[in-house]
């Protein structure tokens, strides 16, 4: 359906993160019993420093959802591509039928954007900014979308020096 999200591993430990419930569903299930409820939560949590991930927790009772999801996005943070306090270029991205928009803005625009797409971008720590939310209104899908196309900002520097074949000083090995 959709690809998966790049990864490469942080510790959650050596970070100061902070936690932000964006969506809580109360789900019921009817039974021979009568009806059954459960709840889903949807947890972002970041460092407001480039850090961020997202996580969905399913439980009884809502502050073990909110718990399982939170560290569900504990163990998904990804490190964003930054330009000062923007991404560093414009792209659209699709996950299922949710489709988010990323546009860098000018600094002192602030952060236009809405529901889950606003609350992974400040905790990312992304100061300017401009969004938009097409496709399907689905907060968990909109926000894993906004997490996907984050994820996939390269730096512009490192990709231009890469397709002309120009290392960076530390990588090359001093010749004795």
């Amino acid at each position: 359906m959709a690809k998966k999200f790049l990864k490469s591993k942080i510790d959650p430990a050596e970070l100061l993160l902070n936690d932000k419930l964006v969506y809580l569903n109360r789900v019921s299930k009817v039974g021979k019993g009568g009806r059954r409820l459960s709840f889903s939560a949807l947890v972002v949590v970041g460092d407001g420093n480039g850090h961020v991930g997202i996580g969905v927790g399913k439980s009884n009772e809502v502050p073990e959802a909110i718990n399982k999801a939170g560290a569900a996005a504990r163990k998904n943070l990804i490190k964003v591509k930054m330009a000062d306090n923007t991404i560093p270029y414009e792209t659209t991205v699709k996950y299922g039928a949710a489709k988010v928009l990323l546009k860098p803005a000018a600094p002192g625009t602030g952060i236009i954007a809405g529901g889950s797409v606003r609350a992974v971008v400040e905790a990312a720590g992304i100061k300017d900014i401009l969004t938009k939310s097409l496709g399907s209104s689905s907060k968990i899908n909109v926000a894993k979308a906004t997490i996907l196309g984050l994820s996939q900002l390269k730096d512009p520097k490192e990709e231009i020096a890469k397709r002309k074949g120009i290392k960076k000083e530390a990588e090359e090995t001093p010749s004795a």
